[in-house]
């Protein structure tokens, strides 16, 4: 059923609760209800207990390529697989007890709405940039790959399980097609262009407090402050993802971390 509207009321403590977004793929277990869903729970059921306007979100978080490539072992469609698993975790949490004011999914129209409409605010203010890369693409499949499913070795530090977005041993931010993966025999993935991505440009930086846990987070954090913002792809040459609403960039969708 709809949830009313909860809104921030003038006068008094209002208090927005989220955790970290399940993925949809799997079924969770007591790690994840420890990891994040059982402090936030905690912490809003104290702020109701102080009569305090709470608001305690979640959901599933169904996009990516992880999503694709577990639809693909089950033989379902992405948005099958969606719906299956999110009744999963819908029903987990709810035998568990935990408080979620509104627990939804990143599938849902209002999802898109939103996602595209602040698209929309950025380019009206001239915060992104048009520009192209290169990426991995496999021959056999003719599908891209998706930077975080891209391993190698990093060719700035050397560490050898860097992934095709980023370092997260030294924190540099990587194209996937700099990473060392050795030769490339004929049938493996070639790199191409992909046409002209979307960029989220660079924000002024600001002077932020000491980072938090855990210890790549805050090395990564440091990194990004030493050496300044770079722009990064906002968009991906997959199907299944929130649209780009734009014309040129009608068959991209955005990054699930945009």
């Amino acid at each position: 059923p709809p949830v009313p509207a909860r809104l921030p009321v003038e006068g008094e403590r209002n208090v927005l609760i989220t955790s970290a977004l399940p993925y949809v793929n799997n079924v969770p277990h007591l790690g994840n209800i420890i990891g994040c869903v059982l402090s936030a729970d905690t912490f809003a059921r104290y702020c109701r207990l102080r009569q305090w306007n709470t608001l305690f979100v979640c959901g599933t978080d169904e996009y990516g390529t992880a999503t694709e490539t577990r639809a693909l072992e089950e033989g379902l469609s992405p948005q099958e697989l969606c719906d299956r698993y999110h009744r999963v975790h819908a029903d987990v949490y709810a035998w568990f007890r935990i408080s979620f004011d509104h627990f939804g999914r990143t599938t849902t129209p209002q999802q898109t709405r939103i996602a595209q409409d602040i698209f929309q605010r950025l380019l009206a203010r001239g915060f992104l940039l048009q520009d192209t890369l290169e990426q991995l693409r496999c021959e056999s499949c003719g599908r891209y790959l998706a930077d975080r499913f891209v391993e190698g070795t990093c060719p700035f530090c050397g560490y050898a399980e860097a992934r095709g977005d980023q370092c997260d041993k030294c924190g540099k931010l990587i194209n996937a097609v700099e990473l060392k993966v050795g030769p490339r025999p004929p049938g493996d993935p070639l790199t191409s262009p992909w046409g002209p991505p979307l960029y989220l440009g660079d924000p002024p930086t600001s002077p932020w407090g000491p980072p938090t846990p855990p210890a790549n987070a805050r090395h990564i954090t440091r990194t990004w402050l030493r050496d300044g913002l770079r722009p990064r792809c906002i968009t991906r040459d997959l199907t299944w993802g929130t649209p780009v609403p734009l014309d040129g960039f009608r068959d991209k969708v955005f990054y699930v971390w945009f």
